[in-house]
């Protein structure tokens, strides 16, 4: 349901209205919902996991640098 607060609106400004929400409305519903389109690489996260981790050990403390 639409409410019109303020003014006093035409009825061709209100039909106008009207066919803009009901245009969004359809194309919101016809988008699929999971795409949220491609993805920025810096802000992916599997970026981060493309590395094993270094292995707990004696050693671990020279296999802590992750090349970049």
């Amino acid at each position: 349901m639409i409410k019109v607060v303020r003014g006093n609106p035409t009825p061709e400004e209100l039909a106008a209205a009207l066919a803009v929400v009901r245009a969004r409305a359809v194309a919101a519903a016809a988008a699929p919902s999971g795409d949220e389109g491609p993805r920025d690489a810096w802000s992916d996260p599997s970026r981060i996991a493309a590395h094993r981790l270094p292995q707990p050990g004696p050693t671990a403390w020279g296999r802590t640098f992750w090349p970049g």
